[in-house]
């Protein structure tokens, strides 16, 4: 039988065995060809629809017989072009694999299929009053699934940790159709290979995250959030670690720089100073969160800060932080039919200050509208470069400066991607990281996959 008679013979296998849910129509093949970034690329042959992690096992081994691509997708709020068919392929959309399995409210844990959402999550446990959330937040309204593969986290990373501390354990299904249970709802474990921490970041390059078992938080007894504009931007970043150093433990802790600001403004509505400012948030008891608001205002005005508000309301904070959400949106409204350009540098919070500064120096050689903002509480931060994506003098541009950035923030012992993941985007700058390090996660990718049909081109280059 030749590749392309297999080929056929493997899409009426995935029609006969999904029916209405195995799709070959353009405009659904089209509707997955991109992510919420400027990459693009052809559209999969074939978009499916699994409804279990048993009928994701059944379409890999078909895939694995024929040697056809898998290219996983969840809600597609990523912007490394992760969910991208390079080469065509079958696009696994797993958006009907959105059931809560169970909630163990004693256990303070959650098991979910990867197309749960964030706030499917957080609604069915405010619902059943557990007096429990899920606390990473991305911003996007995010897949569980794709935010486990992409290892994300978001503006609570500080208080609560990234996706990678707070997975206790997976269901996966590699490129041939095995099933693997990773993890356990144990408190703790020393039983064998941590697989759960391999495959969290592995962006469907070694296995299909089907199931997740989640870490819950208690909802705090009282919140506040606010913010507070500075006339510099060093000085902001330099009130975050004094209220690091003063042992306050804030949830949330961002920086939006001037140019984001007035974007945000302009897309929210939100009425803000606009010079660089600090988003924050605390949470505790009563009595605790009033003792760190008071110390939190003290430190920024003694580094400059003025203009402190703060918004102790639901409704306040809501507006406060979907405004915060919306500053990529409110990013590309800068620029009408651009496209966003996504730095993700992480550093060591000590060293925020020379990476910002080195940053700046870089961006004042650019024309491209290019607001930064950031989780500064644990050192990351993203500068959105609102491009022309038909344009290649603007991409070489963008793609230069990033890689300047990149070599900055590793040589301040840093991280080329703190929550976006690698994808498309950021495959020099992974080996700008790491070198021939690489040659080890190449190693364990083969060992994994070793036809290469699990989201091919991404996180790594394979040699042919």
């Amino acid at each position: 039988m030749s590749r392309a008679d297999c080929r056929e013979n493997a899409l009426e296998r995935l029609c006969t065995l999904l029916g209405d849910r195995c799709s070959r129509e353009a405009a659904v093949r089209e509707a997955r060809a991109g992510d919420a970034s400027w990459h693009s690329g052809p559209p999969p042959d074939v978009v499916v629809f699994p409804e279990s992690t048993e009928e994701v096992s059944a379409i890999a081994a078909i895939c694995h017989d024929a040697r056809m691509t898998i290219i996983p997708r969840g809600t597609g709020t990523a912007v490394e072009g992760g969910v991208i068919a390079t080469s065509g392929g079958v696009c696994l959309d797993l958006c009907r694999m959105n059931r809560i399995t169970a909630i163990h409210p004693q256990d303070r844990d959650a098991v979910v299929e990867a197309g749960v959402t964030r706030k499917q999550l957080n609604a069915a446990l405010l619902e059943q009053q557990t007096g429990l959330f899920f606390p990473v937040d991305p911003g996007a309204d995010a897949s569980l699934g794709g935010m486990a593969a992409t290892c994300a986290s978001g503006s609570a990373a500080v208080g609560y940790g990234t996706m990678r501390d707070n997975v206790l354990g997976l269901t996966a299904v590699l490129a041939d159709g095995r099933i693997l249970r990773t993890g356990t709802r144990a408190g703790k474990s020393s039983a064998g290979y941590d697989l759960t921490r391999l495959l969290v970041g592995s962006e469907g390059t070694l296995a299909i995250i089907t199931e997740v078992t989640l870490r819950l938080s208690r909802l705090p007894r009282a919140i506040v959030a606010g913010t507070c504009a500075f006339e510099q931007e060093d000085r902001a970043v330099a009130a975050v670690l004094d209220v690091l150093a003063a042992g306050v433990r804030p949830v949330r802790m961002e920086l939006l720089d001037a140019v984001q600001m007035a974007a945000v403004n302009a897309y929210s509505q939100l009425g803000c100073r606009e010079s660089p400012t600090l988003f924050f948030e605390l949470h505790g008891g009563p009595a605790a969160v009033a003792e760190q608001a008071e110390e939190v205002e003290r430190i920024f005005s003694a580094c400059g800060g003025f203009e402190v508000q703060h918004a102790t309301e639901q409704a306040e904070r809501d507006r406060l932080w979907q405004a915060r959400h919306d500053a990529y949106f409110a990013s590309l409204a800068l620029r009408p039919g651009g496209a966003g350009y996504v730095t993700d540098v992480c550093v060591p919070v000590s060293r925020l200050a020379e990476c910002v500064r080195r940053a700046r120096e870089h961006l004042q050689h650019t024309n491209i509208p290019c607001p930064l903002f950031g989780h500064v509480g644990d050192g990351n931060f993203h500068v959105v470069f609102v491009i022309d994506p038909h344009s290649a003098a603007e991409l070489a541009e963008v793609r230069g400066i990033q890689a300047r950035i990149v070599a900055d923030a590793l040589a301040l012992d840093g991280t080329c991607s703190g929550e976006h993941g690698i994808g498309l985007g950021k495959l020099d700058a992974l080996e700008q990281q790491y070198g021939e390090t690489l040659s080890a996660m190449r190693d364990i990718r083969r060992a994994l996959d070793p036809l290469g049909l699990l989201n091919p081109g991404k996180v790594l280059r394979m040699p042919e």
